[in-house]
């Protein structure tokens, strides 16, 4: 009898939590040990390969470097999957290390990039459940019509289009549900992993990330904040006509839901998208690194998540133009005038190769002796291409080459700047680098256009602050005058190159050319 009863509540009790599980109101991912002991499992996993892979293999050796490769593509494949099934906050920080090109081996690199496109999605229960606690309505009471399926899911929010009563056409962003009760427990937990696989391999240093996540993570995920900053920064740059950012609809946002103006588009690395839709990949290249530079240099206000996803490009109906749609604002970065004006020297240092410079402000933002590292890390370019000038050799394939090596060689010396640079830094690397990911796919990298942009916003914003600081109507018109001088060389340079790239510019050149020859 007792057999029979035990049965029995086995049987009622095995249905009822497969039911539970199929209605979807149990997760093992609400379960905190369950995502404790897969952190631990992953992380115990990749550290045993590393310690015993390589164990017999001869240092240096091509076999070396084989069974090496492969431990590290097994390794981001092993943290690819726990991101996936952990989500949240552990995308988040997948897509970080997804665009750490200049510190990482290409096996993580690679692996972790698709973290942007391959985000889990929120069931419509869970979707619905969170506009109802946040809205206090019905999705069928707000909008004629929502679509179930999200335009895009993310780390930590899925957007839906939709259409309110009064038809609008909008963007809803909603977050996951269960993101902000975890945060704070993933993070805590990712710090204690990485202090102990610190203590196994002591030149592992990526207590960086975490500090950041600690910081950033609250406020993206308080979207009242994302809308505000997408206010702020179309407000600065409303003088750009090719920028577009969605309006914010108020009335239906709270911290976990945002309502947009809906803008579509194709995202800013599909070449194809743009060849169809006769988009000049040259234009849009040169207006991102406008924009980009305008933020960094003159305003010190930048989005720090400018992956493919969240920059998209359309051409409008009306006028033809092409404009580029800037999407996601969760994430900015805000420079101290100080911090700003030594990044602006230094970009100005670079680009004219004036190493002694490039060494005094590399110095000031704390690389120390490290300052080639640092220069090699922010143009993503060879010390060799440094000292010649970044804009007058072409980036090849053998410098791409030989910068991954280098960095590889130099991961205890890069951890070691990065712990030591200024916070501001460490996201204006990863935005460096998820712009150069953009310009790498449109085939338009290094282009003399995108320095001289930089050269000019970092032109202005110089001279703008030396005339703060003047009290003299004399040295401020000098100041202005050395500023249009300087702004007006720039320009004659670029009508040279475009001139040098047409049929009628060559001819010219080589007249002129002719002409010099005949006189000397």
């Amino acid at each position: 009898m007792a057999r029979r009863a035990l049965k029995l509540v086995s049987l009622a009790a095995a249905t009822s939590g497969f039911y539970l599980y199929s209605s979807k109101y149990l997760d093992p991912n609400d379960f905190g040990v369950v995502r404790v002991g897969r952190a631990i499992a992953t992380t115990a996993v990749i550290t045993y390969d590393y310690l015993t892979a390589l164990r017999s293999v001869p240092y240096g050796s091509q076999e070396y470097a084989y069974v090496k490769s492969q431990v590290h593509l097994r390794s981001a494949e092993r943290l690819r999957d726990l991101c996936c099934a952990n989500r949240g906050t552990f995308i988040k920080v997948g897509q970080h290390l997804g665009a750490l090109d200049y510190l990482l081996p290409e096996e993580y690199t690679r692996t972790l990039k698709v973290l942007h496109s391959q985000a889990p999605q929120s069931s419509m229960q869970e979707i619905e459940q969170v506009i109802r606690e946040d809205l206090g309505k019905e999705i069928k009471e707000l909008f004629v019509s929502f679509e179930d399926t999200p335009l895009g899911a993310a780390s930590l929010a899925q957007v839906h289009k939709a259409v309110l009563q009064d038809g609008r056409t909008v963007a809803v962003k909603v977050q996951h549900p269960k993101v902000q009760a975890q945060s704070s427990k993933d993070i805590l937990l990712m710090e204690i992993l990485l202090l102990t696989v610190k203590q196994i391999f002591p030149d592992f240093e990526f207590m960086w990330l975490v500090d950041e996540a600690k910081k950033n993570l609250p406020l993206e995920l308080d979207f009242l904040n994302e809308g505000k900053n997408a206010e702020k920064v179309a407000h600065m740059l409303k003088d750009f006509d090719f920028l577009k950012i969605p309006r914010i609809y108020w009335e239906l946002s709270t911290r976990r839901v945002l309502l947009m103006e809906f803008l579509e588009g194709g995202q800013v690395n599909d070449r194809a998208y743009m060849e169809r839709n006769c988009i000049d990949v040259n234009e849009i290249s040169r207006n991102l690194g406008k924009l980009y530079s305008e933020m960094i240099f003159v305003n010190g206000f930048v989005h720090c998540d400018p992956h493919p996803g969240n920059v998209l490009v359309r051409k409008c109906p009306a006028t033809g133009k092409a404009h580029i749609v800037l999407l996601d604002h969760g994430l900015y970065q805000v420079l101290t005038q100080k911090f700003r004006l030594d990044y602006c020297r230094l970009w100005q240092s670079l680009i004219k190769a004036d190493m002694k410079r490039v060494q005094k402000y590399s110095r000031r933002l704390g690389a120390g002796d490290l300052y080639p590292l640092f220069a090699c890390m922010l143009t993503a370019r060879s010390w060799d291409s440094v000292n010649r000038g970044i804009d007058r050799s072409p980036v090849t394939a053998s410098e791409d080459v030989e910068i991954r090596t280098n960095a590889a060689t130099y991961l205890p010396q890069i951890n070691q700047l990065l712990n030591n640079v200024p916070r501001q830094m460490l996201l204006l690397l990863k935005t460096n680098d998820l712009l150069r990911g953009i310009e790498s796919a449109l085939r338009t990298r290094a282009s003399a256009s995108s320095f001289l942009n930089m050269s000019r916003c970092c032109i202005r914003a110089v001279s703008t602050y030396q005339r703060s600081k003047s009290h003299s109507l004399y040295k401020k018109a000098q100041i202005s005058l050395l500023e249009a001088l300087s702004l007006w060389q720039i320009n004659l340079y670029e009508l040279f190159l475009r001139l040098k790239g047409t049929r009628l510019g060559n001819w010219v050149i080589a007249f002129l050319s002719r002409m010099h020859h005949s006189l000397y």
